[in-house]
């Protein structure tokens, strides 16, 4: 058996002390971000029966049961070129969201702007290096933005993890020319060391 690695036995440690993860595991969900998006519908009771929602970033699909089990019979999209946890009636797209492939599998499942909710948990795999990571968190920042200008119908809300760090400010001061209200927030089911925050943003009115 080959040995493991300093950052493998550091993140094992870790989600052997998250008290989250521990809960995960003995509740039987597929990760620890269940209850991060369990926190933020809590608050802002994101998710109602009959409503049309896209999820980005959708893998390992701890946020697809979740939505699955508030949404039964509604229409859910999630796309991931990851494998997603998903149910029968889940409309699965295998290709990251900004690819052709994805755009044209939306298309061709909404007549134009119709969603009542954009969700994105998309983040990029971590290189260490803090200002390639963060340009590289904002630019997926951006898809997410970009497929709530495209898909969102009037009144349609938007919820994006972030980083913190350079571009954070502006990105979110031009979400809110789009929004009613954008709030950010750091759901207790996120790690404290971890410097990602959620932008709830409510009543989608068009660009400005």
């Amino acid at each position: 058996m080959s040995k493991r690695s300093k950052s493998s036995h550091r993140w094992l440690s870790r989600q052997r002390r998250d008290a989250f993860s521990r809960r995960a595991a003995d509740e039987g969900q597929i990760s620890r971000a269940h209850f991060k998006l369990e926190q933020l519908d809590g608050k802002f009771r994101l998710l109602r029966r009959g409503m049309k929602v896209l999820e980005l970033g959708a893998a390992p699909g701890g946020w697809t049961r979740y939505i699955e089990d508030r949404l039964e019979g509604s229409l859910l999209i999630v796309c991931d070129s990851r494998p997603v946890s998903a149910g029968s009636e889940t409309v699965v797209i295998d290709t990251p969201y900004g690819e052709e492939a994805a755009d044209l599998r939306l298309e061709s499942l909404l007549d134009g702007p119709e969603l009542d909710l954009v969700l994105s948990d998309m983040a990029p795999n971590m290189s260490g290096n803090r200002a390639t990571d963060q340009a590289r968190s904002m630019y997926l920042a951006d898809l997410a933005a970009e497929a709530a200008v495209r898909w969102l119908k009037p009144g349609g809300d938007l919820v994006v993890k972030l980083f913190q760090g350079q571009g954070f400010d502006a990105w979110v001061g031009e979400l809110r020319r789009s929004f009613d209200t954008v709030q950010l927030i750091k759901p207790q089911a996120s790690r404290s060391e971890s410097r990602e925050v959620y932008a709830v943003a409510r009543q989608f009115r068009g660009l400005q």
